[in-house]
Order: structure tokens, then sequence, then C-alpha cells
């Protein structure tokens, strides 16, 4: 079977070896006599499983001891909601930085449930370009920071982060967690939807500083981040397989060099279409300014929509898959997650360049 040039937003492309591995055992795993997706999860050949997925993003991220780690469903966002259900009291403001459509999301949850406000935004600009960290100053009534580090339908990413911030700083890390290194340590909370670059849809990592982990007993039981610390992440039934999932392709990372290994070949992928556009005399249009572009989903546009409509059906015919824009902004995406190979990446840079050669 020849695998696709899977270039989709998400759920998005896996490693092979993570796909062959599960396959291995698909039918009986451990010697159990069952599927994975059979056991119990409160047997210890699972137990076994969600610890390990744990002790490894613990050691890949160099994940503090005063941090806990949560296997939440309802992807970000349902975290939309549970931030600041949790970490915004009534007399306080949760201001939000606006890059893109997913940080308008969680505003306007947050907003059904306390104060909020807009910090920075590039809005005004069609979220071209990820404001400066720098001149974030917040008032005295701030509960926390919001933001976004990558923005998958505008191509945009946060080279660098917030600091000497007096409140806890929450990032959304959907797309871009584990795709570069990062100090967890200036995070109150990261979340991440695993459909990216952790595994498959369905499974939501939340890292979280334990002293922001708090018993209310005013909060839905199933909303409240204490109830899930205090029971590993199993007071209800976990997605079992999605977890088992993810804690595969955390071994793929390692054996990839770790988040070091993965960030330069992430650079080189970025690299090779970026260079096709930079090089293309206005070919293709970068939606983001350079300063602010996304090492995870690139974007572009064509001189026109027929051209448009002709590179995405060529593409399709050459076995491209996903390369569609956002139906919000147009133009074509790729997405270029962990997962997806270097070599796939050279092929659509050399395809670009055949399709402005073969329609100048």
């Amino acid at each position: 079977m020849k695998r696709a040039y899977n270039f989709n937003a998400g759920p998005a492309a896996l490693p092979e070896w993570v796909l062959q591995e599960a396959k291995e055992h698909w039918l009986n795993f451990n010697d159990t006599g069952m599927s994975l997706m059979e056991l119990s999860h409160r047997s210890k050949d699972y137990e076994a499983v969600h610890n390990e997925a744990k002790e490894l993003l613990t050691s890949l991220l160099s994940i503090p001891d005063n941090y806990d780690i949560l296997f939440l469903q309802g992807g970000a966002s349902l975290q939309f909601t549970m931030v600041p259900m949790n970490l915004l009291p009534k007399n306080k403001t949760a201001y939000y930085a606006l890059t893109g459509v997913w940080s308008e999301k969680a505003i306007k949850e947050a907003a059904k449930l306390g104060n909020t406000a807009i910090s920075v935004s590039s809005k005004e600009d069609n979220y071209t370009y990820i404001p400066n960290p720098e001149q974030i100053e917040l008032p005295k009534d701030a509960a926390y920071l919001h933001i976004t580090s990558n923005n998958t339908i505008y191509g945009t990413q946060w080279s660098n982060y917030p600091t000497n911030l007096s409140v806890p700083l929450i990032a959304d890390m959907s797309s871009d967690i584990l795709s570069t290194p990062i100090d967890v340590s200036q995070f109150g909370i990261i979340y991440a939807g695993a459909q990216k670059n952790l595994g498959p849809s369905g499974v939501t990592v939340v890292i979280i500083r334990k002293d922001l982990i708090k018993e209310d007993n005013t909060l839905p039981t199933m909303l409240s981040y204490h109830t899930h610390a205090k029971n590993n992440s199993l007071f209800n039934t976990p997605p079992t397989l999605g977890i088992y999932l993810l804690s595969l392709v955390l071994k793929w990372v390692k054996q990839q060099g770790g988040i070091e290994g993965i960030a330069n070949i992430n650079k080189e992928k970025a690299q090779q279409l970026y260079n096709v556009m930079d090089q293309s005399n206005g070919f293709y249009r970068g939606h983001a300014e350079e300063k602010s572009r996304s090492k995870m989903n690139v974007t572009f546009t064509l001189p026109s929509e027929k051209l448009t409509k002709a590179f995405l059906q060529e593409a399709k015919e050459a076995g491209f898959v996903g390369l569609n824009g956002h139906r919000s902004v147009g133009g074509c995406r790729a997405s270029i997650y962990n997962a997806v190979p270097l070599e796939h990446v050279v092929e659509l840079a050399k395809f670009m360049k055949d399709f402005q050669n073969n329609h100048l």
C-alpha cells in the first residue's frame, strides 16, 4: 500500500511506526487475549499504559514536579469552558490574546462565565501576525492570560511567550505541542487536543500547575480539574485506545531524538515550503508575515481563484491530501505536523515548483 501525502489539518497524519506497532498488538495486547480497546480501564495492563504515557510526556517536555498531567475528553473546545470555570473568580477578569479563530472561540466561551477582556489582537490585520509579547500589560484585576500558541487557519505561531506575568499564562497548544522545545514552567496550564501532534482525536492533554487545582464543590464534578487530578484521570472511563496510541506517539518522538530532533526536522520541512513561496515572485503568497510564520501550518494563495482550484485538483490527482485552505479564509494550507515525513514535504515543494512552471 502506498501511503498518501497527508497534509490534513486534523485529525492529521500519524507516524507509520505507531500504526504498525498498534496493528501488531491489535488483537492480543500484552498476551491478554484481548485488544486494548477491550481491557478494563481499572486493569493493571491498562494502568501501565496510562502511567507510561504520563512518564514519557514528563520526560520529553521536562515537566517539573509541581505540575500534573490530565487525560481528558472534549477537545480544546471543552477547555475553553473548563479554564474559566476553574480559574476565573467573580471579581477578576480573564485576558485573551486574539490571534485567530480559536482564540475568538475561547474568549466567547469564557465570557459566558465571567469578566473577559482582550489584551492584544491582530484581528484588524486579518490575523497576519503575532503581537509582540513584550507589549502585553495586564491590569491588577487579571485572573490569567490566555494565548493560542499556533493558529492553524491563518498560519501564524508564537516564537516566544509573555514573561514576568503576575498571573498564570494559559496556552492552547493543540497544533504545535511537542514540535519545538518549551519551558513548561512559564505556563500555568498547557492544553492540547491530541489529533494534530499527539495522537488520534478523542484525547485532550492538560498540563496544569498543581497550585491551580482547587476543590470547588460548586463546579460540576466532571468539569473540575480537581476531580481528574485526584483520580489520575480515571474518575470515569478514559479514551483508552487514544491514550495507548498517544503513548506510542511519544515513544516515536523519543526515537526521533526527542523534541530537539523533531524541531530540527520541522524547521527543515517548513523551510522547504517557504523557500518555494519566497522564490515564486508572488505566484504563491503567504498569509502570515514572515516573522510570525508557523512551522506547522503553511498557508498561501495563488494569483486567482481559477489557479487555486487547478492547483488543488492537480495536487489531489498527484496523491496530496488536505491542501484546501480553511473555509473561512480560502486558498491553500499544508499542515506539516510532526508525523508528516520530510520526504512528503519535499515532494510537495517539487509539485509547487512544477505547477508554477506549467501555469506561467
